[in-house]
């Protein structure tokens, strides 16, 4: 496959390992661009026995995938082409977390920046993720736009970290800080911001050194949950609010008082909330 071949990805390949930098300027909004860009990846890399783990990281250290990009509110037809390729029983935002849920090679997140919505639900569905003290964060902001998470985020949830925990994150639509993420179990680590690239290397190549077969028999030992109904609960619920006025009323001012320019993201939730209120 052509690593170069992308808009909004930078895509490297060595030793196993293939290195995939989000690069979606201004904030790495989860746009039908970058969508498309990791769909393709994924499936182009599917059958390349030559590539064993996928680590993910971002060109802009403050962050990762900010959510799903807004501005759909005005161009509610965007995704169709994606969603004219999507498995029965999924939305176009869940088939994605289903395609990185059931990659054959080992899944990494390298979290040094914030990823809230879409880009959390991304996080939650990799295989592993590691987070920076002091420097990642983790959110569903959703509620705040008057919805809620609609791309696995609500099954990842209750199946990582709990029911309870779930409802938290998703109601009380905060920004969770890498030690408190490690604490509920939503990352499997967090590491202080200058160890995380020495760390998550030296995974990497440790998976991508095993002998032949191990990695395919471990993922076929310790198999993903089966989602199926949850995903069209979930849908379900997602669809009912965002067809209401109040959702698109929240998204539009949210985009009008900063939200997805780099000072409104690096406080969503405060300037979601002043609209709430």
């Amino acid at each position: 496959m052509h690593h170069d071949a992308y808009a909004t990805l930078r895509v490297g390949h060595e030793a196993g390992i293939v290195r995939v930098t989000l690069d979606n300027p201004p904030v790495n909004v989860l746009d039908v661009a970058l969508m498309a860009d990791l769909r393709r990846l994924l499936t182009g890399l599917r059958d390349d026995d030559s590539a064993r783990v996928i680590v993910f990281d971002s060109a802009d250290p403050d962050f990762f995938i900010a959510h799903v990009d807004m501005t759909l509110v005005d161009a509610p037809d965007a995704f169709d082409d994606l969603a004219a390729d999507t498995p029965e029983g999924v939305n176009v935002f869940q088939s994605l977390g289903e395609l990185l849920r059931h990659q054959p090679q080992v899944t990494i997140v390298k979290l040094a920046g914030v990823a809230r919505g879409g880009g959390a639900e991304f996080v939650t569905a990799a295989d592993m993720a590691f987070a920076a003290v002091d420097r990642a964060g983790l959110g569903q902001v959703e509620a705040l736009m008057g919805i809620v998470p609609g791309g696995g985020g609500t099954q990842y949830l209750a199946d990582r970290i709990g029911r309870n925990r779930a409802l938290e994150v998703v109601l009380g639509a905060d920004l969770h800080d890498a030690r408190t993420a490690e604490r509920y179990g939503w990352v499997n680590r967090a590491i202080p911001a200058d160890h995380l690239d020495a760390f998550v290397d030296r995974l990497a190549h440790n998976i991508a050194a095993l002998p032949d077969g191990v990695i395919a028999a471990a993922k076929r030992a310790i198999t993903p949950t089966d989602l199926t109904a949850g995903y069209l609960r979930e849908h379900d619920a997602w669809a009912g609010q965002i067809a209401r006025p109040a959702a698109e009323h929240l998204i539009r001012a949210g985009l009008t008082h900063g939200a997805q320019t780099r000072d409104g993201e690096h406080d969503l939730e405060t300037l979601l909330r002043t609209l709430v209120a």
